[in-house]
């Protein structure tokens, strides 16, 4: 009994030993604060946008976002500017850009992933080195070749400039993720009797449905909101796209705020779809394509 006392003193009087992963109640309090405090940074930007375009002008400035609640800014962006003009210009030129930018994004890296032909090495070295350069600096050169191929106020214009940007990263990202794939299957086809493209059409595609979703989210995203180019290539409240018709909203003596933040909110919808529409094949395809990129 002496010696019985004392073994269960100390064994409850020893301190609790916490899994490998397991947090103190004070480090999950403060992780919980942390990301609580994070999502509302995150959420309330769009959250204020939202709810300002749904406020009379007279409280667009204000704070009072549940008075006097209306959609008269939506009836009227839609009714008496050229909002759905500018949208279908978008429409246009961030469709031509995402379809144009998987064709080529895919062909040259399963290209520079599979064969071997001279000036491969400058070819990677180029998709790489063009991703360095600011907006800001290639707008001039951009414009007078633009220019001088009579393609300023044309939406092949801005595709073709869109595809400058998108392309070199998601070439660049495919290759990586062509490395992934095992090249038996390429000799497979062979042997089956495919041609190159033939491989590529039917039996390697296929299988890079997540990083082809990756391309085509990028390409669309950098069309569909890219401000700088489309307000340098195009004039004319016909030939718009949304990035520029939105600056029509502001102008030296002040915002209107009310259908400005409507058209917002709509511009944000079908950007807001497609990556729904590709959010299962991202984090498999950013990360395939990381591998050996």
């Amino acid at each position: 009994m002496t010696t019985t006392a004392p073994t269960t003193a100390a064994r409850h009087s020893a301190p609790k030993v916490r899994m490998r992963g397991e947090r103190s109640p004070l480090a999950s309090t403060a992780l919980h604060l942390t990301l609580i405090v994070a999502s509302v940074i995150a959420v309330f930007p769009v959250l204020w946008i939202l709810l300002t375009s749904l406020k009379p002008a007279a409280f667009a400035t204000t704070t009072d976002f549940f008075k006097e609640t209306t959609f008269e800014n939506y009836t009227n962006l839609l009714q008496n500017t050229k909002f759905l003009t500018w949208f279908g210009n978008s429409v246009v030129v961030a469709g031509l850009t995402t379809l144009l930018g998987v064709i080529v994004s895919a062909s040259t890296g399963y290209a520079v992933s599979r064969f071997r032909f001279p000036g491969k090495r400058g070819l990677m070295w180029t998709l790489l080195i063009t991703q360095m350069f600011p907006v800001a600096v290639l707008i001039v050169p951009i414009y007078n070749i633009m220019a001088g191929m009579g393609l300023l106020n044309q939406p092949a214009g801005l595709v073709i400039t869109y595809l400058t940007i998108s392309v070199p990263f998601c070439a660049w990202m495919m290759k990586g993720f062509f490395d992934t794939i095992p090249r038996e299957i390429d000799e497979s086809g062979q042997v089956d009797g495919l041609t190159p493209f033939g491989t590529f059409w039917r039996l390697i595609l296929p299988l890079a449905k997540p990083g082809l979703a990756v391309t085509a989210f990028y390409s669309f995203i950098t069309a569909w909101g890219e401000v700088a180019y489309a307000s340098a290539f195009m004039v004319g409240e016909d030939n718009l796209t949304l990035a520029g018709g939105l600056q029509l909203f502001v102008n030296q003596y002040g915002a209107q705020w009310g259908p400005m933040t409507a058209a917002s909110v709509l511009i944000a919808i079908p950007a807001a779809l497609v990556f729904l529409f590709a959010q299962k094949h991202l984090v498999t395809g950013m990360s395939a394509g990381a591998v050996k990129g």
